[in-house]
């Protein structure tokens, strides 16, 4: 069962709901940045820059959080999001190294049609 703040215990982490909060690219730029940084990383989530509404910002690291992908903590006036790396490494061995990859050979950028 999730704790107060809507995060899953380890063993409630599910490959679904996280391949699901993984699908948007604006949350794969989330994961990408965290696991690109040293261990233990936290930060707030207007750091990232999103280009979308705070709303939009928050509904995104909500899905993060529910799918036990982030962990989030309150720090006064805003919240702290760091990666959930051994978490996830030990629930799906790899698929952080799958998501990193994605920015090194540039899978996911947007494709034009020309």
């Amino acid at each position: 069962m999730p704790d107060d703040e809507g995060h899953p215990a380890v063993d409630e982490i599910e490959l679904g709901p996280v391949l699901a909060a993984l699908a948007d690219p604006l949350r794969r730029r989330v994961v990408r940045e965290l696991a690109l940084a040293p261990d233990g990383t936290a930060r707030t989530c207007s750091s990232f820059g999103l280009p979308v509404s705070k709303a939009t910002v928050t509904h995104h690291f909500r899905a993060l959080r529910e799918a036990g992908v982030i962990r989030q903590v309150d720090r006064g006036n805003s919240r702290m999001a760091s990666l959930r790396r051994s978490d996830i490494e030990r629930r799906f061995p790899g698929l952080l190294g799958i998501v990193t990859s994605e920015a090194q050979d540039g899978a996911g950028e947007q494709r034009t049609g020309h």
